[in-house]
């Protein structure tokens, strides 16, 4: 996958632990970065298109919205896994 603009995005250390990567043209939140992982999250809403992704857990789901309900039967963390 391209990501066109690159050259846009800008990182904020939001924790000693974590920084998120967004736009800087538009404000759009688009990557969070937990730096002593191997891996980095996705804004999906941010791609235009199809993806061809699809979900494998949900993470902090001690902190969603009483009217969002996940039924799909993945892991559900309150944290991000160890």
């Amino acid at each position: 996958m391209e990501i066109l603009g690159a050259d846009n995005i800008t990182w904020y250390h939001s924790s000693v632990k974590v920084r998120r990567g967004f736009c800087s043209d538009c404000g759009c939140s688009m990557f969070f970065d937990p730096l002593a992982k191997d891996w980095i999250g996705i804004s999906m809403g941010a791609f235009d298109g199809a993806t061809e992704t699809h979900t494998e857990l949900h993470i902090f789901v001690a902190e969603k919205g009483d009217y969002y309900e996940i039924t799909d039967g993945l892991p559900q963390y309150e944290r991000i896994p160890q």
